[in-house]
């Protein structure tokens, strides 16, 4: 499949804070793509870079075969973004500002907004004042989604809503990749990057250090052994090699030996530890 994301050693500073440095992954298209790191790694960074919201010091962003910086409009223009706060006029209807960000893009999105609207429960009479964050956050999901982008980037979506709308939302994802679009996540839910994402990315400190297939990095090369050694039950995860792991139980008394792979979250912690 064509890239639909294409970024070559990107890199970012903020004076003597770091940014992102030497970053380069490319997401194809059709892809639910995650979008991980610990806060501070440099997530937003990219994003704000992929969007031409911010400048970059040196590299290359590609989205949707152009060029961020000579082509931004016209690659605005498919995109559907959701940042992780999202800011409304407090007074304004919930269907009034659908509507604005409809004809912020010129295009009439009533049918796919009637649509969304019915699948998230959205009340449109009711003024963003009057909603809860998860209901602010149907909202935003809407705004992102009407259009029909070809390119989704979405920024800590799911947090403020119920199980449920999690499900509807992603159900939603699943069909608008299913006819071609493209989705990149940036989230800290691992069970959804689990459920959901086909490769992820892992970013620590400004820096890639990995990206490959979910099910990949669950075998990054660490285990989680569990044994009862001289009597005594211990449970750790191991990064060494295992043909040393069995060197060092001899001599030993083992009355009980499991060797498994760890969850996602334990072998993505591998990456976020110092």
């Amino acid at each position: 499949m064509k890239p639909v994301i294409e970024i070559a050693h990107l890199t970012k500073r903020y004076g003597k804070n770091r940014g992102v440095t030497d970053l380069s992954f490319t997401v194809a298209q059709g892809e639910i793509f995650g979008f991980l790191g610990p806060n501070g790694a440099g997530k937003s960074t990219t994003i704000r870079a992929m969007l031409g919201f911010i400048g970059f010091d040196s590299g290359e962003i590609r989205l949707l075969g152009k060029d961020i910086r000579r082509e931004r409009e016209e690659i605005l223009a498919q995109v559907g973004y959701m940042p992780s706060e999202t800011m409304f006029y407090p007074n304004m209807k919930a269907g009034e500002i659908i509507r604005m960000a409809a004809q912020v893009r010129r295009k009439d999105c009533r049918e796919e907004a009637g649509i969304l609207c019915e699948r998230l429960q959205v009340d449109t009479e009711k003024r963003i004042c009057e909603l809860s964050l998860g209901n602010r956050k149907k909202v935003s999901i809407v705004c992102a989604m009407q259009h029909r982008p070809e390119l989704f980037i979405f920024d800590e979506p799911t947090s403020g809503l119920d199980p449920l709308m999690q499900t509807a939302f992603f159900q939603l994802i699943r069909e608008y990749v299913e006819q071609g679009a493209t989705c990149i996540l940036s989230t800290h839910v691992l069970s959804e990057v689990r459920r959901y994402c086909d490769r992820a990315a892992i970013l620590k400190e400004g820096q890639l250090q990995r990206v490959d297939t979910v099910s990949a990095l669950t075998r990054a090369g660490a285990k989680r052994i569990k044994w009862v050694r001289d009597g005594r039950q211990e449970e750790f995860i191991y990064e060494g090699d295992l043909n040393d792991l069995h060197k060092e139980l001899a001599g030993h008394d083992i009355t009980d030996l499991l060797i498994e792979e760890p969850s996602l979250e334990e072998a993505f912690m591998e990456y976020y530890r110092s």
